[in-house]
């Protein structure tokens, strides 16, 4: 579905990532992992066309979409949520939802998408006129990850869906990151600094080390791994 073939990213004068292979196959939870700094953002950033790659190829569905302009490859189905949800902080939820469809012009289908998520996350349904600045934390994590389901991905990318929350916050996202894939048969592709959380819900995962590249596998064996226990799982 995914798959990117040696893809360099450069900041000005500075190689961010250096040759990075990776691909996401339809259905799957794929994670990236690695420490602050490794490229995770990055990468994420090259395949939505933020940062486009200076070499390499990003293939989606069969379709190059390097160099594409990011909402173009939006409206081929990939959608990102960003580190740091960027949620629309003086619209309502309901007219944030409302942003994430503005691609879309089936009222029905939005319709349907709205009363979907708000059965997925009944409190945005109850705060539905409130400003998503005054949510907490959790709250604005599902608002995010709504306003992006809204656009009917079938790629969504998560970087980082864990940051600053609560744990039992952190493991209600990631229940819902599941319930996404199964039940929407939304295929994701889940940056996250939280390792052993990654790994518990996805079933392949890459590591990335200094804008490489250093591990991949199905998720249960990188997480039995010793040396990947001792680097990211703190056993």
């Amino acid at each position: 579905m995914l798959e990117l073939r040696d893809i360099d990213v450069f900041y000005g004068n500075i190689q961010a990532l250096h040759g990075v292979t990776l691909r996401v196959d339809q259905g799957e939870i794929i994670t990236l992992i690695g420490a602050n700094g490794a490229g995770k953002s990055t990468t994420l950033m090259a395949i939505s066309g933020i940062i486009p790659p200076r070499r390499g190829s990003i293939r989606f569905e069969n379709g190059e979409i390097a160099g594409l302009a990011a909402d173009a490859i939006v409206k081929r189905g990939l959608c990102q949520v960003p580190e740091g949800r960027h949620i629309f902080p003086d619209l309502s939820v309901a007219e944030n939802l409302d942003m994430g469809a503005f691609l879309r012009n089936d009222s029905r289908g939005i319709h349907a998408d709205r009363e979907m998520v708000y059965q997925m996350f009944p409190i945005l349904a109850r705060r539905r006129n409130q400003p998503g600045g005054t949510l907490s934390g959790g709250e604005q994590q599902m608002l995010a990850i709504s306003r992006a389901l809204m656009a009917r991905p079938r790629l969504l990318l998560l970087d980082e869906p864990s940051m600053g929350l609560a744990p039992l916050v952190t493991r209600q996202i990631f229940d819902i990151i599941q319930t996404i894939n199964k039940e929407r048969h939304t295929t994701i592709f889940l940056v996250e600094q939280n390792a052993n959380l990654a790994l518990q819900v996805a079933h392949r995962g890459y590591v990335l080390e200094n804008g490489r590249v250093v591990m991949q596998g199905q998720a249960a064996a990188l997480r039995s791994d010793a040396a990947l226990q001792k680097a990211y799982l703190g056993i």
